[in-house]
C-alpha cells in the first residue's frame, strides 16, 4: 500500500523524463599571442598604453571605447587560478553567475543580471549565449568549457541580440582561442591537486612565420572527486575528460584573404553523483535510512549515499573562418558544426534505497553559418551587416527504475513505457548594427535584427515493450503528439555616447532582447505535445559613464540598468499523461523587473603592482506571477484555469540565480628577481545568497464558501535551495624563470580558500525528495611547466 501510494505521489509531481531543472577588466598582455588584433585606426588610439581590445559589437575597439558594459579576461587571469573550466569566473564579473549542472556533460547554469535558464533539455534555448571562434553552442549542454588555450573571453552584459542571435536576452560569454602563431613554439605544463587531481596541457605551433600555420593541443584532466560515498566507501564524484584538436591559418601574403580551419573534440566520462537534502516533510524519507534524511545543505553535503552511475559524452566539432578585406569593406564567413553523444544513468534520489533512477541516451547535432560585412560607408559612419542561419536536431530516449527496489537491474530492462522525444530548429536572421559620428564628441548607434525560428517536437513512449537502447525501433513508439510553429521577431537597439576627452566617456541605450519560443519536452499528452509556449522578451535600459584618468593607470565603468522581462517561459506541473502529471513550459505574462547598478575597475598602482575590483547591486522581484497548475490538497472551485488546476501565485518567490550583492577585489605584483619574476595574485570574490529552484515553502490555499481553493499563494522558495554567503578567496604564486630560448614556471595555488560549503544546484520534487549539488571544497596544488 505504501509503495502505491507513493508511486502515486510521483506521478503528481514529475513526468518521465529528466527532471526540469526548473568582471573588472582582468584582460593584460598575455604571453600568447591575442586572438582579437586591433584594426588601424584602433591600435593607433590605443598607442602604446597597453589598451585592451574587444570585439564586443564585432570590431576591434578598446574596452573603454565600447558602450557596452562589458568585462575582458584572458588566459593569465584563469591561468592564476589553475581553472579546469570557465565556471571558475563565478562572481568575478559584475552579476555574473557560472555553476555546473551534473545532469548534463559540460553543462552550466549561467546567470547575468538574474537572467538564467537552468534546463539541460534541448528543445529549449539558453538565456546566455556561449560563443567559440564566433560559434555558438546552441543549448546548456556544452557550454561549460575547458579554460584551456583562451586568448580572451568577453563577459557582454544585457541583451545582445542585434549582433549574437535570438537567444542572449541575458547577455554572451565570447570565448576567442588563440590563433596559430605560424612559427614553432610549444607550452606544456602538468598540475597536481588535492582529491586526487592530475591535468597536462600541451599545446604546439608550427609555421613559415608569414603565410601559414598549423596549432595542436591535447589536455587531460582527472579527478577522484571531492565526495564520499560512505554506502559503497568509495570516493565520488570522479571525471576523466580529454580535450583536443589543432588549428590551420593560412593567411597568402599581399592578398588580404586569411582563412582558419579549427577541429577538436571533448570527451568525458564522470560520475553524476547528487547530495540527498530530503527531509521529513517529504515522502522518501519513510523509505531510506534515518541518517539519509534532515541533513544540512553545507558540510552534509559532501556525504553521499546513492548508487553507482556514469555519465560518457562525446562532442566533436570544426569551426572554419574566412575573412576578406577588399579595401573599403571587410567580409567574414563563419562555420560551424557541432555534435554530441551522451549516454548517462544518474540515481537522482541520492539515497542508498533504489527510488528513482534513470538512463538517458542522446544525441544532438547543429550547422550554422554566419556572413557579415563591416566597413565604413563615409567619414564618421561605419557599419556591420550580416546574415545567419542556424539548424539543429536531437533525439533523447529516457529509461526509469522508479520504485523498482531492484537497484541491479538495468532501467532498460525494468521501463517498458520509456520516452522518446525528437525535436528540430531551424533559424534564420539578418541583422545590421551602425555608428554614426554625427558631431563632435558624439556617436548614435543603432541598429536591428529580424529573426525566424522554426521549432518541431515529437514526444512518444514505448507500446508497453521493452526498447534496444542501441538500435531503437521506432515503430515500437506510440506517438503522443507532435507541434511545428514558427515565430517571428524584430530586436532593435538604440545607443548615444558621448566622448568629451579621450578620458570620459558617457552612454545611454535600450534594446530588445528576444527568446524563442518552442515545445514542451516533457508533454505528456496530444493536446500539451502540440500547443507551443511563446517567446519571452526583456527590455533593458542602460546608462554608463568608463573613465580613465592618471595616464590610464586607473580606469573605471560605471552602469545602471533595467530591464523589464515580460511573458517570462516557466516550467509547470499540470495533470495529464501515462503517470498521471507531466511538465509543460508555460508563458507568465506579468514578468519580472530587474534593476542594478555596476561598477568594475583597474588601478595600476606600479609597473609591478595591480588592483582590481567590482561590485553589483541588484534588486529583482516578479509581476503578478499567477500561473495555473496542479493542487492534491483539496478539492478546487471552477476556475479559468481548466480541470483540476488552480491559480498559484509565485509574485513573493525569488528570482532564481539572482544575487542581490556581488563584489570582487584582486591584487597581482610582480617581483623582478635574478632569474625571472615572481607573480603573486591573490583574488576575492563575494556573492551574497541566492535561490536555485522556483520552488514552494508553503503553500496556503484561498478557499470558497464551499470549501474548495480559488487561490494558492506560494510563500517564497523552499530554504533548501537556496546557497550561504560565499566569500570566495583563491591566490596563487608563480615562479618565472628566463632561460636561454625558452620560459619555465612553477605555481602554487589554493582556490576556495576559507573552505565555504553550500549547493551550486539545488532542487526539491513536489514533497517527495530533494537534491543537491556541492560547491567545490577548498583545494590546493602545483602547476610547473614550459614555453618557448
Amino acid at each position: 500500500m505504501r509503495t502505491t501510494a507513493a508511486r502515486r505521489m510521483l506521478a503528481v509531481a514529475m513526468t518521465t523524463t529528466a527532471l526540469g531543472l526548473a568582471l573588472p577588466a582582468f584582460a593584460t598582455e598575455a604571453d600568447e599571442p591575442q586572438a582579437v588584433q586591433a584594426d588601424e585606426t584602433t591600435a593607433a588610439d590605443a598607442g602604446d598604453t597597453g589598451a585592451i581590445i574587444v570585439t564586443a559589437r564585432r570590431r576591434s575597439e578598446t574596452l573603454q571605447s565600447t558602450p557596452v558594459a562589458i568585462t575582458a579576461v584572458n588566459t593569465a587571469f584563469l591561468e592564476s587560478k589553475a581553472a579546469v573550466n570557465i565556471g571558475d569566473l563565478q562572481g568575478a564579473a559584475p552579476g555574473l553567475l557560472i555553476t555546473q549542472q551534473n545532469s548534463g556533460a559540460q553543462a552550466a547554469n549561467i546567470s547575468i543580471r538574474g537572467l538564467t535558464y537552468a534546463d539541460i533539455e534541448k528543445s529549449q534555448t539558453p538565456t546566455v549565449g556561449v560563443l567559440v571562434d564566433g560559434v555558438v553552442i546552441g543549448t546548456n549542454t556544452g557550454q561549460l568549457q575547458d579554460a584551456f588555450d583562451i586568448a580572451q573571453l568577453e563577459v557582454l552584459r544585457g541583451p545582445q541580440g542585434t549582433l549574437f542571435g535570438a537567444n542572449t536576452i541575458g547577455g554572451v560569454i565570447n570565448i576567442q582561442r588563440t590563433k596559430p602563431t605560424m612559427k614553432p613554439g610549444l607550452k606544456a605544463e602538468a598540475t597536481f591537486a588535492k582529491f586526487g587531481t592530475f591535468s597536462t596541457k600541451i599545446l604546439a605551433n608550427y609555421g613559415n612565420e608569414e603565410s601559414w600555420g598549423v596549432k595542436a593541443w591535447y589536455f587531460h584532466n582527472e579527478t577522484d572527486g571531492f565526495y564520499k560515498n560512505v554506502v559503497r566507501n568509495v570516493d565520488a564524484g570522479w571525471s576523466n575528460g580529454e580535450n583536443y584538436g589543432a588549428s590551420l591559418l593560412f593567411k597568402p601574403t599581399g592578398s588580404g584573404f586569411d582563412a582558419q580551419l579549427t577541429v577538436a573534440q571533448v570527451e568525458q566520462v564522470f560520475d553524476p553523483v547528487v547530495s540527498n537534502i530530503t527531509n521529513s516533510s517529504e515522502v522518501f524519507c519513510a523509505f531510506i535510512p534515518a541518517r539519509e534524511c534532515n541533513r544540512n545543505t553545507t558540510t552534509d553535503l559532501y556525504t553521499t549515499f546513492g548508487d553507482a552511475a556514469s555519465s560518457n559524452y562525446k562532442a566533436p566539432e570544426a569551426t572554419l573562418e574566412m575573412n576578406y578585406d577588399a579595401g573599403g569593406v571587410k567580409l567574414t564567413s563563419i562555420t560551424g558544426w557541432r555534435k554530441s553523444t551522451e549516454a548517462q544513468t544518474q540515481d537522482f534520489d541520492g539515497s542508498s534505497t533504489d527510488l528513482y533512477y534513470v538512463d538517458r541516451r542522446q544525441h544532438y547535432e547543429q550547422w550554422s553559418q554566419e556572413l557579415r560585412a563591416a566597413g565604413e560607408m563615409f567619414d564618421g559612419f561605419d557599419y556591420v551587416v550580416g546574415g545567419f542561419y542556424f539548424k539543429s536536431e536531437y533525439d533523447l530516449t529516457q529509461w526509469s527504475r522508479v520504485f523498482g527496489f531492484s537497484p541491479n537491474t538495468p532501467p532498460t530492462l525494468f521501463d517498458r513505457n520509456a520516452q522518446r522525444v525528437e525535436g528540430k530548429t531551424e533559424s534564420y536572421a539578418v541583422f545590421g548594427d551602425f555608428n554614426w559620428a554625427f558631431a563632435e564628441g558624439f556617436r548614435l548607434s543603432f541598429g536591428g535584427r529580424y529573426s525566424h525560428d522554426k521549432k518541431e517536437l515529437s514526444n512518444g513512449f514505448a507500446a508497453n515493450t521493452l526498447l534496444d537502447p542501441d538500435n531503437i525501433d521506432l515503430s515500437k513508439i506510440a506517438l503522443v503528439g507532435k507541434g511545428k510553429a514558427s515565430f517571428n521577431k524584430f530586436t532593435p537597439k538604440v545607443g548615444i555616447d558621448w566622448r568629451p576627452n579621450q578620458d570620459v566617456m558617457v552612454y545611454a541605450s535600450w534594446s530588445r532582447g528576444y527568446r524563442s519560443g518552442g515545445f514542451s519536452p516533457r508533454a505528456a499528452t496530444a493536446a500539451t505535445a502540440s500547443t507551443p509556449f511563446q517567446p519571452e522578451t526583456v527590455d533593458a535600459y542602460e546608462v554608463g559613464v568608463k573613465l580613465s584618468a592618471f595616464d590610464r593607470k586607473l580606469e573605471l565603468n560605471l552602469a545602471g540598468f533595467v530591464s523589464d522581462y515580460k511573458d517570462m517561459q516557466q516550467n509547470l506541473t499540470v495533470p495529464g499523461g501515462p503517470t498521471g502529471n507531466q511538465t509543460i513550459t508555460g508563458n507568465v505574462p506579468g514578468g519580472a523587473l530587474i534593476k542594478g547598478i555596476e561598477a568594475d575597475g583597474t588601478l595600476r598602482v606600479t609597473d609591478n603592482l595591480r588592483i582590481t575590483g567590482s561590485i553589483a547591486i541588484m534588486d529583482s522581484h516578479f509581476r503578478n506571477f499567477v500561473t495555473c497548475g496542479a493542487y492534491a490538497a483539496g478539492p478546487v472551485a471552477t476556475n479559468a484555469c481548466g480541470a483540476g488546476l488552480v491559480p498559484f501565485n509565485y509574485s513573493a518567490n525569488r528570482l532564481i540565480y539572482a544575487p542581490d550583492f556581488t563584489a570582487s577585489l584582486g591584487a597581482e605584483y610582480v617581483a623582478p628577481t635574478g632569474f625571472g619574476d615572481i607573480t603573486t595574485n591573490v583574488g576575492w570574490r563575494h556573492i551574497s545568497p541566492y535561490d536555485e529552484q522556483l520552488s514552494a515553502a508553503s503553500l496556503t490555499p484561498t478557499l470558497n464558501g464551499s470549501g474548495q481553493a480559488t487561490l494558492i499563494t506560494v510563500g517564497g522558495n523552499d530554504p533548501r535551495v537556496r546557497t550561504t554567503t560565499q566569500d570566495l578567496v583563491d591566490a596563487s604564486m608563480t615562479f618565472n624563470f628566463d632561460l636561454k630560448d625558452s620560459k619555465a614556471y612553477l605555481r602554487v595555488f589554493t582556490r576556495n580558500l576559507l573552505n565555504e560549503k553550500t549547493t551550486t544546484h539545488a532542487f526539491t520534487v513536489a514533497g517527495l525528495w530533494s537534491f543537491g549539488m556541492a560547491l567545490e571544497p577548498r583545494t590546493y596544488g602545483v602547476t610547473a611547466g614550459f614555453k618557448f
